[in-house]
């Protein structure tokens, strides 16, 4: 049986510190960083890393519909969640995850993408 990439990557462990610092370049981000401002960023951090467990074949699991419903007030343009991908994907690649397993999780996000997009005219 072969293994996930939340096993070749380490588990919950190792995805709680590529969540964090994700996280790190997203509030670094001057447009992506005011989605954040009134945020418990721990409580998110503990949230994203049991999706991206999901995305990565781990144990936790979210719907689409989960995903719709947490940001369809957000307000977020596909141009916001491209960049936000292309993060995660810079993340993942500095934590040492093999570029196969990055671009699965990368095109796993990108493919939830019109469940995150609100804005459409950007």
């Amino acid at each position: 049986m072969s293994q996930t990439v939340f096993q070749r990557c380490g588990g919950f462990t190792q995805v709680r510190r590529v969540i964090s610092d994700f996280y790190d370049r997203m509030l670094d981000s001057p447009r992506l960083a005011s989605y954040f401002e009134h945020t418990d960023m721990r409580r998110l951090i503990d949230h994203q890393t049991k999706f991206i467990s999901s995305v990565m074949g781990g144990p936790a699991s979210y719907t689409d519909e989960q995903l719709q419903r947490s940001h369809a007030h957000l307000n977020i343009a596909r141009s916001e969640v491209l960049e936000m991908a292309a993060l995660l994907r810079d993340t993942l690649e500095e934590h040492g995850l093999e570029p196969a397993d990055v671009e699965e999780v990368y095109g796993a996000i990108l493919g939830r993408e019109r469940f995150i997009v609100t804005r459409h005219n950007e």
